[in-house]
């Protein structure tokens, strides 16, 4: 099977995904009026903006889950999170988001989960943000 990688435009990173300099973690940030509609028609109007590792975009918030999108950025927003898969980051929380590019899955636009260990969060999960609906 192929693997589709296709860039987004407008997804988690643009804007404020340029690299940091080495060892230079931002504080999350709280931003309130920032829409974001997923593929399934689900909305919120506020995400977070946190300094994260490039990696994989999982459809579920476990480690097997098929990979639907890929974060390349650096600086990225995530608008809710839930609990899944313990991660190598010694817990089992999970952020949902937009990836910057499109692995598989097309539907479903890059919208997954990427495990909390991959973010510079102040603790898991990150104060102020929601649970999702669904976890």
């Amino acid at each position: 099977m192929a693997t589709v990688a296709t860039a987004l435009t407008g997804t988690a990173g643009t804007a404020a995904g340029t690299a940091h300099a080495a060892g230079a973690a931002t504080a999350c940030v709280m931003r309130e009026n920032s829409p974001h509609t997923d593929w399934t028609g689900m909305t919120w109007d506020a995400d977070i903006l946190c300094d994260n590792t490039p990696g994989d975009v999982h459809l579920q918030s476990f480690a097997d889950s098929p990979v639907v999108g890929r974060m390349v950025t650096t600086r990225s927003w995530f608008v809710c999170w839930k609990v899944g898969d313990p991660h190598a980051g010694g817990n089992n929380i999970w952020y949902y988001t937009q990836g910057d590019e499109i692995v598989s899955r097309p539907t479903a636009q890059a919208w997954g989960y990427m495990p909390a260990v991959r973010l510079e969060t102040s603790q898991d999960p990150e104060p102020g943000l929601p649970k999702c609906s669904w976890g």
